[in-house]
């Protein structure tokens, strides 16, 4: 009895991982078409990162993540325990509270050939700050020239824009212009399966072949990790994307979701405005995604937790995911009092 329900674990595992790389490569995209991609089926993002750090220990011992400044605080961890040697690159710009986009062209091209980069393709963790596309056209073409490897942590696409290819644009440049890339792709958000662990970890090849001999690695390395991934999520993900009309209602939910953020974002933005806040509120809606970058200090976000019971990590980030229209006008009155004092820069 048990060798048929593995088959169909099997299955369910590969037809994953096949809907999954149309989501980020596309439906139609060569890689795709010809099989040049070793992908397997992750414990959500977070695990198929800790796979390819693992992969990236094991077959490129020289090599080392540069990673952006700042970035989501777990993926310090990941690559620090796999062994693999940590350098950054930066990213946001405290002042201007958006792209540092000259210097992190010049940390691309300073860093050793043939680094490996972390990016974020979409709704940038823990900034809300993305490259636009001609940014991201340059970006690529600097990562190229020095033959860095590119690998993406996909967690949040369709909440950026609300369009799944329009988050996926980025890692479509790269394809464009010759890249082989890794991508980790996490359903824990973007389906609501935080306790599921539904992910998958692809990376691109030259042929099917070396798409063979890859995924053979990084299943021999998933095998003493954790063996393999749980079923029930599996199931989820796997059914909603290979069914036409439940793969609409999905696409539906989450532009939903991603025009709700965006609404509070500019709802919160006008709250802040109309108390006469002395300080600039642009980047509340410039930002995208799930996070606000929101530019408050430590010391104002001890004052929201005492003061106002207001919660949200020691960097300023906020959740989006949790301003509400029942909520906003006591959040916006919040911030107001704990920067009313605060010069504008």
């Amino acid at each position: 009895m048990r060798r048929p329900k593995l088959r169909v674990v099997i299955s369910f595992s590969s037809k994953l991982v096949e809907e999954s790389v149309k989501l980020v490569y596309g439906r139609d995209a060569d890689v795709v078409k010809e099989g040049r991609f070793a992908g397997v089926q992750a414990l959500s993002g977070t695990g198929a990162c800790r796979l390819f750090a693992e992969f990236q220990r094991h077959f490129y011992p020289e090599s080392q993540i540069f990673l952006p400044v700042p970035t989501w605080s777990n993926h310090h961890n990941i690559w620090r325990d796999a062994q693999v040697p940590e350098r950054t690159f930066r990213y946001y710009h405290p002042d201007s509270k958006g792209l540092h986009f000259r210097a992190l062209l010049d940390d691309i091209k300073n860093a050793p050939n043939r680094s490996f980069f972390l990016l974020h393709p979409c709704a940038h963790n823990p900034t809300g700050v993305d490259p636009t596309e001609e940014q991201w056209r340059e970006i690529s073409l600097a990562l190229k020239a020095k033959n860095h490897f590119p690998f993406f942590d996909m967690a949040y696409q369709g909440f950026a824009s609300g369009n799944l290819d329009k988050d996926a644009q980025a890692i479509r440049i790269f394809l464009d212009d010759g890249h082989l890339v890794g991508c980790a792709q996490s359903f824990a958000k973007t389906m609501g399966l935080y306790g599921h662990r539904v992910g998958c970890l692809s990376i691109l090849c030259m042929d099917s072949k070396q798409a063979s001999a890859v995924k053979s690695q990084l299943q021999q390395i998933a095998r003493a990790m954790y063996s393999s991934p749980p079923v029930h999520g599996l199931l989820l993900v796997s059914t909603i994307l290979s069914d036409p009309d439940l793969m609409a209602l999905w696409v539906e939910e989450v532009k939903v979701m991603a025009n709700r953020i965006e609404k509070m974002r500019a709802t919160l933005r006008e709250n802040l405005e109309r108390l006469g806040s002395p300080l600039n509120w642009e980047h509340i809606t410039d930002q995208v995604g799930m996070f606000c970058f929101s530019g408050l200090s430590q010391e104002h976000v001890d004052r929201l937790s005492k003061e106002f019971h207001i919660y949200m990590t020691h960097d300023g980030r906020i959740s989006m995911a949790g301003v509400t229209t029942s909520n906003v006008k006591y959040l916006a009155n919040a911030i107001h009092e704990v920067t009313r004092s605060t010069k504008a820069a």
